[in-house]
């Protein structure tokens, strides 16, 4: 066989090789930004259930106008955020302060006992446990794209082509730490 053409044998193989470890990669990296746009769903449907959920506790609780405005200027920062771990941690203070706006119902027994308020409260909760797991979805399939950019063959190809890892979510603090239970209420 001629030399030309086993050279030009391996170089075909190996061009097929980078092609399927390059497609690879690249489909990894989708199923991470799909995962996001999933977390950024739930985040706008979030957005779009406070406002009704302020309204509805103003006219019981109309001095908690700084839970009211720091609402509002979280909300915003989750929706102009430039990178998915800022609008995360700009999304978690949110989560705290809409907590705390709900804990207000607790000394109004008319707001607690009110339809609208509860139904808001359970959408509210239903978004929230589907923004958890798609923060967990995220974190899987950016652990898998990672891996793929740090082992080899794979790890070639991303470095030749400028793959660069993605961030994952952290969980904030508050949410790591015990529970603390008194039973000697």
């Amino acid at each position: 066989m001629p030399m030309f053409l086993i050279i030009l044998i391996v170089l075909g193989l190996l061009a097929v090789w980078v092609m399927i470890n390059y497609n690879s990669l690249v489909k990894s990296r989708m199923h991470t930004k799909e995962a996001w746009s999933q977390i950024d769903v739930q985040l706008k449907r979030r957005n779009d259930l406070i406002p009704n959920l302020i309204e509805t506790v103003k006219g019981y609780a109309a001095y908690e106008e700084k839970t009211f405005e720091k609402i509002a200027e979280l909300r915003s920062q989750v929706t102009h955020a430039a990178t998915p771990v800022a609008t995360m941690e700009a999304s978690n203070e949110l989560t705290k302060q809409v907590a705390s706006l709900i804990a207000v119902a607790e000394n109004y027994p008319e707001l607690k006992a009110n339809t609208n308020f509860l139904k808001l409260q359970d959408e509210l909760t239903n978004t929230e446990n589907k923004i958890s797991y798609s923060r967990q979805l995220f974190n899987t399939t950016t652990s898998q794209y990672n891996m793929k950019l740090e082992t080899f063959p794979s790890n070639i190809v991303a470095t030749i082509f400028g793959f660069k890892p993605s961030e994952f979510l952290q969980t904030p603090e508050e949410e790591k730490a015990v529970p603390k239970v008194d039973f000697n209420v």
